[in-house]
This record gives C-alpha cells, structure tokens and sequence, in this order.
C-alpha cells in the first residue's frame, strides 16, 4: 500500500490534478486518492483524536519514527478521506520544521482547490491543517 507523503507526494498530486479539465473529474481523483488512504484502526477513532470544525467525523493520529511524523487518519465522508490524502500527501513523513516550513496556502493555490470546495469543508480542511500543525510545533518545541 502506497503511503502519502512518502510514496505520493504533493508534487505528485499537483501534476495529476493538472491533467483534469472539469472540477468533476478533479473531485473523483481526489475521492479515489481517499480510496488509497489506509483505513485507520477503530481504536483510535477517539474523541481524543477527533478534529474538531469539521462538518463530518475526521480523526487524526499521528506518532514519531526516526524524527519524522507519521499521521494516520479516517473520516466517514468519501470526499474527506481524499481532502485527508491530499493534505497527507503534504505532511506525512516530515519532520516537524519541514511541516512547519511548508507552504500549504501556495499547495491548495496550486490546487486550485478551496474555490471549488464549500465554505463548511474548507473550515474542514484548515482544521486538518491546523491539527497537523500544532503537532508539529509542539513536537518541534
């Protein structure tokens, strides 16, 4: 199983979106990229590691391997599990600072993605930002 961030990186899913004429198009990649998303273990889909400000149930784990995060995550939404491969795509397998260093507004701009999505998801998604984030700083600190 390919892991984003590692095996599927931003860049990667920059140039795939680009090969899309309509947003249609564009919006069954990113469910199907959700679709490659590992499913995360039912023991933690916790209310602990529940992100909040989304409109469906996002959880985000995430532990250290080697100084680098790893992030697991789920939601029940089939559109969200691929806006979570998409911002994994971006995080997972960096250290803190290189998360930290990211440009993700310049990502989703290059995207071409938070126009295209309701106001209610892109709170969604920048709660997933945030999350992903803070545990980079607080892991950096």
């Amino acid at each position: 199983m390919k892991q984003f961030g590692i095996d599927i990186s931003a860049d990667e899913v920059i140039d795939t979106l680009s090969f899309f004429d309509s947003w249609e198009d564009r919006y069954r990649y990113i469910i199907d990229l959700g679709k490659e998303l590992p499913s995360m273990s039912e023991s933690l889909q916790t209310e602990a590691n529940q992100v909040k400000g989304c409109q469906s149930l996002v959880w985000l784990a995430e532990h250290k391997e080697q100084g680098k995060l790893i992030f697991e995550a789920d939601s029940n939404s089939h559109i969200v599990r691929g806006l979570l491969a998409v911002v994994l795509a971006a995080y997972n397998g960096k250290t803190p600072s290189e998360i930290l260093s990211f440009d993700i507004d310049a990502y989703f701009d290059a995207l071409n993605l938070i126009r295209h999505l309701s106001p209610s998801r892109g709170n969604g998604l920048r709660s997933m930002v945030k999350r992903i984030q803070d545990t980079a700083a607080a892991q950096a600190a």
